[in-house]
This record gives C-alpha cells, sequence and structure tokens, in this order.
C-alpha cells in the first residue's frame, strides 16, 4: 500500500468524486480543491506527493495555478498532470516551462490516470533515489 497524497483540483464534482474514489481504492491519500485558489492553498498547506489539476476553472485556471507552484520553494518541485478539454491544448513549450509531467484529454479513464501518477512517482523516486 501506499502512503502518497495526491491533490485533485477540478471544478466538476463529479470528476473529483471519480478520481477521489479510485486513487483512494489504490492506497492513496486525496486532497481535494475546486479551483486553483483554494488548491494554492492546500499545496502549500498538505505537501501533496503530486497534483492533478483541470485546465479550465474559475477564480483561477491550472495553468495559474501551476505557475504559482512553480514560483514558490515549498511546492516548485511537486509533479502536475493536467486535465484538459479536448479544444484547450497546451503546447509542448507551455508544458516543459512549467514541468507539467502529464497531460490527458477528457473524457480520461480514472485507470489510465492512476497508471499515469504511478509512472509519475515511481520516476520522482528513481531521481530521488540516485540523488
Amino acid at each position: 500500500m501506499t502512503d502518497k497524497k495526491v491533490l485533485v483540483v477540478d471544478d466538476e464534482i463529479h470528476i473529483v468524486h471519480v478520481v477521489a474514489i479510485k486513487l483512494r481504492n489504490n492506497g492513496y491519500e486525496v486532497v481535494t480543491a475546486d479551483n486553483g485558489a483554494q488548491a494554492f492553498e492546500l499545496a502549500c498547506k498538505e505537501n501533496p506527493d503530486i497534483i492533478v489539476t483541470d485546465f479550465q476553472m474559475p477564480i483561477m485556471t491550472g495553468l495559474e495555478l501551476v505557475e504559482k507552484l512553480r514560483g514558490n520553494e515549498a511546492t516548485k518541485d511537486v509533479p502536475v498532470i493536467m486535465l484538459t478539454a479536448r479544444s484547450f491544448a497546451i503546447s509542448k513549450e507551455q508544458q516543459e516551462d512549467l514541468q507539467i509531467s502529464g497531460c490527458l484529454s477528457k473524457p480520461f479513464s480514472p485507470r489510465e490516470l492512476l497508471g499515469n501518477i504511478e509512472d509519475i512517482l515511481y520516476q520522482k523516486e528513481l531521481i530521488a533515489d540516485k540523488g
């Protein structure tokens, strides 16, 4: 069992719900937020191992959230997976500039998301072990 903490951010409550259940069933601790501003506060307080955020949200978009996370010492290295609607693409440049670990377009399968999270955290551990 893992004791990794995932912050899930989306203004569509059913998506947060489905993702949270899938992750909890796989041993993750889940913290949720429904907008970027709330997510930023939680990220600073909760120290998640990884963040899954929607791109299009009220108050603060997913990209604005990632920019804030990267500008903050405590959260600058937290991996982020971005969820996007098909019409909103994130350029490779933006992805690299903001160190976004992965992008999934909606609708996505919770199992696919879980696989991405596991891969990213595994890579992160490998790098940490080397360091």
